[in-house]
């Protein structure tokens, strides 16, 4: 009876398992085993997320990096940039958690992962950041455009500033505590990926905001944050070899191409005429924006084709079984 497993094991016919004698040695004659899975399906199923989660993404990087920048302009009295950076902060973190109920599906479903908290569970901890990013944006805003809420607004930047990098690298952490092999393999950049393109999107974004004179620290931490995730997006791709061709082929390598044209000539542009130039700070900040929402389509995109393939999943394995890992 030939099963698929005994189906991959056939030998040519009138051979046995081995070829004739050449040189005093045994030629193998059954080729060398490619990754499948049983049946043809796949390892891993598929995450079934739909197009709200790297939307998702893209919104709660911006807003929570958007709000620490908000908190320093203050600080240092740059009222303008501070009005504008809470906004943005306020909008997108006001998004987030709309975009992630509509994929959920029904809003009791978001409030079933706020019954406990869990350290040690990136979408316990997340969750609970979100729902303390949301009050803080808002008290924020009103009291940099309105003067409303003197005494909340100082609790609401402390906030600010503790829950923001927290939320910027807290998704990719998510990310990665899966099986999925694009993701969980690129576990050490991929958290550096999401702050650096969130801090790039939110100084873009502001910059492009603000008036020339006032938007200087914006463009300091676009441009920081685009070098940044550049930078962490190549070096994963490189260290994760044959596991990182999904950010390099097909639908998700013309992500991750966009990404990096839109962001690197966002940031060109932004650092040599967006002193000088208000339209320049414009389309360099849009390019930067725009390079972020590709990166996280990137990502998402590079972890669906790594799980419908079972060589992502199975060559890493017998990489490190020959390892001795």
């Amino acid at each position: 009876m030939n099963t698929p497993a005994t189906q991959g094991a056939r030998t040519p016919a009138g051979d046995g398992r081995h070829g004739g004698r050449k040189g005093g040695g045994e030629q193998a004659v059954v080729p060398r085993a490619e990754p499948a899975s049983y049946y043809g399906r796949p390892v891993l199923k598929e995450p079934i997320w739909s197009w709200e989660i790297p939307w998702y993404l893209f919104a709660g990087g911006l807003g929570v990096a958007s709000a620490p920048l908000a908190v320093v302009a203050e600080a240092a009295g740059n009222r303008r940039l501070a009005r504008r950076a809470w906004a943005v902060a306020l909008a997108c973190v006001s998004a987030s958690p709309a975009l992630l109920i509509s994929d959920l599906g029904r809003p009791e479903r978001f409030l079933n992962m706020l019954r406990m908290v869990k350290v040690t569970s990136p979408m316990s901890v997340g969750s609970w950041a979100l729902v303390a990013a949301g009050p803080a944006a808002a008290v924020g805003t009103a009291h940099a455009w309105l003067g409303w809420f003197p005494r909340l607004s100082v609790a609401a930047r402390a906030t600010a500033v503790v829950v923001g990098p927290n939320l910027t690298t807290y998704t990719a952490v998510l990310l990665a505590n899966t099986a999925v092999p694009a993701w969980h393999e690129g576990r050490r950049e991929l958290p550096f990926v999401f702050a650096g393109s969130a801090m790039a999107s939110a100084g873009g974004a502001a910059a492009a905001l603000t008036p020339r004179s006032d938007a200087a620290p914006a463009r300091r931490l676009a441009l920081v944050g685009a070098v940044l995730s550049t930078g962490m997006m190549e070096l994963m791709k490189r260290r994760l070899g044959a596991v990182g061709e999904p950010y390099r082929e097909g639908r998700c390598g013309r992500f991750a191409r966009s990404a990096q044209i839109l962001r690197m000539g966002g940031a060109a542009l932004m650092g040599a005429r967006g002193r000088s130039s208000r339209a320049a700070a414009v389309v360099g900040g849009a390019g930067l924006v725009a390079g972020s929402i590709c990166q996280r389509w990137a990502v998402f995109e590079a972890g669906r084709a790594s799980a419908r393939d079972p060589k992502y999943t199975v060559g890493p394995q017998r990489e490190r079984l020959a390892n001795g890992a």
